[in-house]
């Protein structure tokens, strides 16, 4: 299956074309900028072109992924040239105007299917993440996007683009406006975030790492999610008008007013006993990787960066409130505690099993005539370091003692000190290492 992805070398267009390439599709990434498109494509293994209607013409699919101010332009330029049977999807966070132009501007018999990925190109999966899809018309496509995404393990809302717009104008319009406030207002008063989170609660940590997430985007693309959803304007009235309103309560001293509007706001929250249970989740998990690594110093542990996904295995020697230090091969390095997520030990044990060298070992020992040896491999392969085991020859013979046997082991490690574990444990089982 061929698809386009207009605007697809950068941004959310560059990470839906690496997830899309990744499934096993045909990629066409387009852009302005030829050398960042050369750059995808060579990175990611897609077809670039600058043309965006060359690549729709072909295409069985086209994702419009641009900017919002220049997506009903984008969609007016590729739509018509279009092939019939073919799909026209677009990403933006506004759904109405994008919907009824794809509509207007699509030849007879090519599907429209505007959807709202609500994340960002940050994200390593759609396992668990949240789209939005907005069909006027389900057609045979829809039933195969949809079945993809939940394949995907993603949550899928299907919706209108009306009531959309109408939740995003609260979703995004809202909360950004007052994320964006909060963070200027700090700035404004010339406040430490650091010094601040010293005297702070765990939710306020977690409100400020909220707050910097949102400031830390592209804020033409927030002004723009501001500006073109024709709900936000209300919905930005309505929360001004009610500030106003509690800072006069707070100035006049009108406590019972005060009290009567935030109590009411509470009922509205639907379930605070969920909610609750969901920040304490959230609060317990700010400092729940700290506890394992404090009591991991001295030891191995793996960390994946959660960005490059790059791995590091490693001695941890050090833990301060911001960064780490491993020990790798005699040589340290400094890891910022926020970038990275500790690994298991089933993840580290796999991960050592596909990358490190392996080594192959025999040991022969002499045990009591009636011992097990499906027991004793089966013990040795639980071994840390261990990857397998396997008897390679059981001797009878004048050099062995009446009522003994002698058992040669084959047994592959990945770390060669695991030999002694092997060595003391078949000493364990009463064994005489030849």
């Amino acid at each position: 299956m061929k698809i386009a992805v207009i605007g697809g070398t950068r941004g959310l267009g560059e990470w839906i074309a690496r997830f899309l390439k990744s499934k096993g599709f045909d990629i066409t990434v387009t852009g302005r900028d030829e050398i960042a498109g050369e750059r995808v494509s060579k990175k990611l293994g897609v077809d670039y072109t600058s043309s965006n209607t060359s690549a729709a013409s072909q295409a069985d699919v086209v994702i419009v992924s641009v900017p919002i101010d220049v997506t009903l332009s984008a969609i007016k330029e590729v739509a018509p040239v279009m092939k019939k049977g073919s799909l026209i999807m677009d990403v933006t966070s506004v759904k109405e105007e994008p919907s009824r132009i794809m509509q207007e501007y699509v030849p007879y018999g090519v599907e429209v299917l505007p959807i709202h990925p609500m994340f960002g190109p940050r994200i390593r999966s759609l396992d668990g993440q949240v789209i939005v899809v907005t069909p006027t018309n389900k057609g045979r496509w829809y039933n195969k996007v949809y079945n993809f995404f939940e394949r995907e393990n993603a949550r899928i809302i299907v919706t209108t683009p009306e009531i959309h717009d109408q939740m995003m104008s609260v979703v995004q319009g809202l909360t950004h406006l007052a994320y964006i406030s909060i963070a200027a207002t700090i700035e404004k008063l010339d406040v430490d975030i650091k010094e601040s989170r010293n005297f702070a609660s765990p939710i306020y940590d977690l409100m400020v790492d909220m707050i910097a997430r949102i400031v830390a985007q592209n804020p033409y693309l927030y002004y723009s999610i501001q500006t073109h959803n024709k709900y936000t304007k209300k919905t930005h009235e309505t929360f001004i008008s009610i500030y106003k309103e509690l800072n006069e309560m707070i100035s006049s001293g009108n406590e019972e007013g005060f009290v009567k509007v935030m109590g009411s706001a509470a009922k509205h929250m639907d379930d605070l006993e969920a909610a609750l249970g969901r920040s304490d989740k959230a609060i317990s998990a700010l400092t729940e990787e700290v506890n394992i690594l404090k009591g991991s110093i001295g030891k191995e542990v793996g960390l994946r960066h959660i960005y490059s996904g790059k791995v590091h295995i490693g001695i941890l020697k050090g833990l301060s409130h911001d960064f780490l230090t491993l020990e790798i091969n005699g040589k340290k390095t400094k890891l910022k505690l926020s970038n990275v997520e500790i690994l298991s030990d089933k993840e580290i044990y796999d991960l050592k099993v596909e990358n490190y060298l392996h080594k192959t070992y025999f040991v022969s020992a002499v045990f009591p005539e009636n011992c097990s040896p499906d027991i004793i491999v089966n013990t040795i392969e639980g071994l840390k370091g261990v990857i397998g085991a396997s008897v390679d020859d059981m001797y009878h013979g004048s050099q062995i003692p009446s009522g003994k046997i002698s058992i040669t082991i084959k047994y592959e490690v990945i770390n060669s000190d695991a030999r002694f574990d092997v060595e003391n444990l078949l000493k364990g089982f009463g064994a005489v290492i030849r």
